[in-house]
């Protein structure tokens, strides 16, 4: 079972088999308090070739997302994540490009 959400929990349960595709910013945090997991990244470029690259996380470890977008989670084992967005000032939002949906999903899909 595969869920989609446009914007990443705060936590997420998922039981073995089931996969959760979600899009989150650049400098979240996937932290395994219970289970393991597989992590595909959001799609990236290298050398005109695009690819993605894939985790596997146990119960305590934490994983990074260096750029946003698109991140599958699936369930190896029954399992429970918390997600930690970046932290952002508001003064810092306002004043970059990051305030207008549409750069904002430039920057998804470029990785930028």
């Amino acid at each position: 079972m595969i869920t989609t959400l446009s914007q990443a929990p705060d936590s997420i349960v998922l039981e073995p088999g089931q996969s959760l595709r979600t899009c989150v910013d650049a400098g979240t945090w996937l932290q395994v308090a219970e289970g393991r997991v597989r992590v595909v990244s959001p799609p990236g470029w290298f050398g005109g070739t695009v690819f993605m690259s894939e985790a596997a996380l146990d119960e305590g470890d934490v994983h990074r997302m260096e750029h946003g977008g698109w991140i599958e989670v699936s369930a190896l084992t029954p399992a429970h994540l918390r997600v930690h967005a970046p932290r952002v000032s508001p003064a810092l939002v306002s004043a970059s490009s990051e305030a207008r949906p549409v750069m904002r999903f430039v920057r998804l899909l470029t990785g930028w």
